[in-house]
């Protein structure tokens, strides 16, 4: 919002800071139009968090898998995990929202830390508290990573053909 010489924005971030910029010189609306691109962050919303799940649970039932699926935000955070019923283990309640941390973290797929140690980085297993499996994909929106989906059922290709349906439904 601009007021006199100042351009405010607020960032949607976990701190809700109002930021401020004090205008220096000409070129005042280019100025505005950069701050305010620089100010909007693109979030995943629970409602959209729910859809991703719905769609990755569905994929499952219709492969007669059951396992847990989460979703986090860009920093990692939950926002939902499911666990079906009769999920293949008791530990994919750990390991879903442990991909999907690792792979919004890093900005990949969980896949390519797993890939880095078994091609000989082995210096990757000291990565603490990071998931180094398959089945963990970021969320990725007009080229920003806003989340991850992580997926957990009874197989390595099953939980990323899993985590892949939930992102599919995500809208674009």
């Amino acid at each position: 919002m601009e007021r006199g010489n100042e351009l405010f924005c607020r960032r949607k971030d976990h701190h809700a800071q109002n930021h401020r910029m004090r205008h220096v010189g000409g070129g005042r609306s280019a100025i505005a139009g950069r701050i305010r691109a620089i100010c909007q962050k693109k979030v995943l919303t629970l409602e959209i968090a729910r859809t991703i799940v719905a769609a990755a649970e569905a994929e499952a039932t219709r492969s007669h898998l059951a396992g847990v699926v989460a979703v986090v935000d860009d920093g990692g955070w939950p926002i939902l995990i499911e666990r079906m019923d009769h999920a293949a283990y008791l530990a994919s309640v750990e390991l879903a929202p442990g991909k999907a941390r690792r792979a919004a973290l890093f900005k990949k797929p969980s896949q390519a830390l797993e890939d880095a140690i078994n091609h000989g980085r082995v210096a990757a297993v000291t990565a603490q508290g990071f998931t180094e499996m398959q089945g963990g994909l970021p969320i990725v929106v007009d080229n920003d990573v806003v989340g991850a989906i992580g997926a957990s059922f009874d197989t390595p290709e099953h939980d990323v053909q899993i985590a892949q349906a939930g992102l599919a439904a995500v809208p674009h």
